[in-house]
């Protein structure tokens, strides 16, 4: 029987993310923090997933603007342009489902039925799901 995403989902409450409202700044510092390359932008109203920031969006943005992280506290994060979509999924979904997506993406966001972000399902959890080696 296949499982459900659920049982690889890794819930936003262990999960950092960037609330749409944050600066360029914001969203600079908390993934350094947190060693990310990539992070959900959440709506901070809905709590709808909105789109994947990496650091390659930041530092071209940076680029771009010809500004310094310090400066960067004067934008406003709907300001920096994605270049990469990272596409969520549905919790109705199933691992196969998440096979074609796991292989480009590092994670897939995952939503309930309104949209709201609800967690991530990882590569390394889909890749030991495949491999047999799943504990959940």
């Amino acid at each position: 029987m296949e499982k459900n995403i659920l049982f690889f989902l890794t819930p936003k409450a262990e999960l950092e993310y960037i609330d749409s409202d944050s600066t360029v700044r914001q969203a600079i510092e908390k993934m350094e923090y947190h060693r990310y390359n990539v992070v959900a932008v959440v709506d901070p109203v809905t709590g709808k997933y909105l789109h994947s920031l990496s650091e390659g969006d930041l530092l071209f943005f940076l680029k771009t603007h010809g500004c310094t992280v310090e400066e960067s506290s004067k934008f406003d994060l709907e300001e920096v342009g994605i270049h990469r979509n990272y596409h969520s999924v549905s919790i109705a979904m199933t691992m196969d489902d998440l096979i074609a997506l796991i292989v480009a993406q590092n994670f897939v966001p995952v939503t309930d039925d309104k949209g709201v972000f609800i967690g991530i399902v990882t590569r390394k959890a889909v890749m030991n799901y495949l491999l047999g080696k799943d504990k959940k």
